[in-house]
């Protein structure tokens, strides 16, 4: 196949890959976890403003903005210290190709316990072709790729013949309202793609995740019975019953996309907390998780059914049939998605892919949630995952691997090149 990208901009890519390395190791030195973005949105926009000459906007997510739309999750907690970060560098009056979005997260889950991790999860370290660190592989990487993708581009004295933009967003990893905060202030394009770490193959469809709380209050309201029941002990009684709810979700037929996929559909238990002194019986325990769903599952009904086999056997049990648990639901209400991977995007991916790496393209589905379900349920835009391959992700000692970046960065150039085409920068 022959290679639509110019070679000079697969050559800046590597003189420029010590500088890239650098940049992603810095990133990584910010504890941004979620809901703590604003520190690092700050040194991005500033870069992209400073080294790559881009139009930034940034703004805080408003939620009485997106509180009635369809893909918005309710979030308990506020959003003042997750600034948003809009990159944009116009096309021609004229285009010559399709407008972009490169899009990534910049917050990151917890890496708690820090004691069990092999050095400080703040202080990213190299070990046999790998970078470590909590975030360098979800999603840091991608966020750097994409950035030198096009840092490489305009260094060889080209740019994008159409609309382009770079979004780093905030609370992925809780909502995805960050994105969804994005898409509804206008700034859409052509076609968007996110640099989730999966392995260099396009995902083609993911599942959905719905956060549930269960409070269970073994405190009778009858202050006649003189009877103390330990709510820890009730809890076994809910979690077995999630774990069959599980099971039976996935013995049920199978969305065509998961067919093969043996376990698509997972219940987490997340958190659980109960009592305060280990010689007092607990009786209150508050338990919260996620539930998986397949695409075109209806939440409200997955929440119903969640509810109701909940009750269920809390009402086989003589104890909680009187007081039964409290379910309620929070933070992700995300539906899950299939995308068209025979489009016009996926095949210029494919062949971005193709040319680079010389190897045929695969494809991915997710037992995971990403924002790329915005752009193609509610957007009606072509977007997928396409990132660096890494491990551990929510995990202790998460790590990308540094060959699959540079692949990956390779990658993105050479999709943006076909997608939106390239003009001399100064013309």
């Amino acid at each position: 196949m022959d290679t639509i990208i110019p070679n000079p901009i697969s050559q800046k890519i590597d003189e420029l890959w010590t500088e890239e390395i650098v940049f992603l190791q810095e990133i990584s030195r910010f504890p941004s976890v979620s809901g703590k973005e604003k520190a690092l949105q700050a040194y991005i926009a500033d870069y992209l403003i400073s080294e790559l000459n881009m139009d930034v906007d940034r703004f805080t997510p408003d939620i009485k903005e997106i509180a009635n739309h369809p893909g918005f999750s309710p979030p308990e907690w506020g959003y003042e210290e997750s600034d948003v970060v809009i990159a944009k560098q116009a096309g021609p009056t004229t285009p010559i190709g399709k407008s972009l979005i490169f899009q990534g997260h910049v917050d990151v889950v917890s890496p708690e316990p820090t004691s069990l991790w092999s050095s400080d999860p703040w202080v990213p370290i190299f070990r046999d072709g790998k970078m470590y660190g909590r975030g360098v592989a979800d999603m840091k990487a991608g966020i750097t790729a994409m950035i030198f993708a096009y840092k490489a581009i305009i260094s060889a004295g080209y740019k994008p013949g159409a609309d382009f933009m770079i979004q780093s967003v905030v609370d992925e990893e809780r909502t995805g309202n960050g994105a969804l905060a994005t898409l509804n202030k206008g700034y859409t394009a052509d076609g968007a793609l996110i640099p989730e770490p999966f392995g260099l193959k396009a995902a083609k469809a993911q599942v959905g995740s719905l956060w549930f709380r269960i409070n269970i209050d073994t405190a009778l309201k009858d202050k006649n019975i003189n009877q103390v029941v330990n709510a820890v002990e009730r809890s076994q009684l809910i979690i077995s019953a999630l774990q069959e709810y599980e099971k039976l979700m996935n013995e049920r037929p199978k969305h065509d996309a998961f067919k093969d996929m043996p376990h698509p559909v997972d219940i987490n238990i997340g958190r659980f907390h109960a009592g305060d002194f280990p010689s007092n019986v607990p009786v209150k325990a508050v338990m919260e998780g996620r539930v998986g769903l397949y695409p075109g599952q209806s939440i409200n009904a997955v929440k119903k059914e969640l509810r109701e086999w909940v009750l269920e056997a809390a009402d086989e049990d003589p104890w909680l049939s009187k007081q039964p648990p409290e379910i309620t639901f929070f933070g992700f209400h995300a539906e899950g998605v299939e995308m068209d991977d025979q489009s016009p995007f996926f095949k210029t991916l494919d062949d971005a892919h193709e040319t680079v790496l010389q190897q045929p393209a695969e494809r991915n589905v997710l037992s995971s949630t990403t924002d790329a379900r915005f752009f193609n349920l509610y957007y009606d835009t072509p977007a997928t995952c396409y990132g660096p391959e890494g491990g551990n992700f929510h995990e202790i000692d998460e790590w990308v691997d540094l060959d699959s970046v540079k692949q990956v960065t390779k990658v993105y150039a050479e999709f943006l090149s076909q997608w939106c085409g390239l003009i001399p920068r100064h013309s």
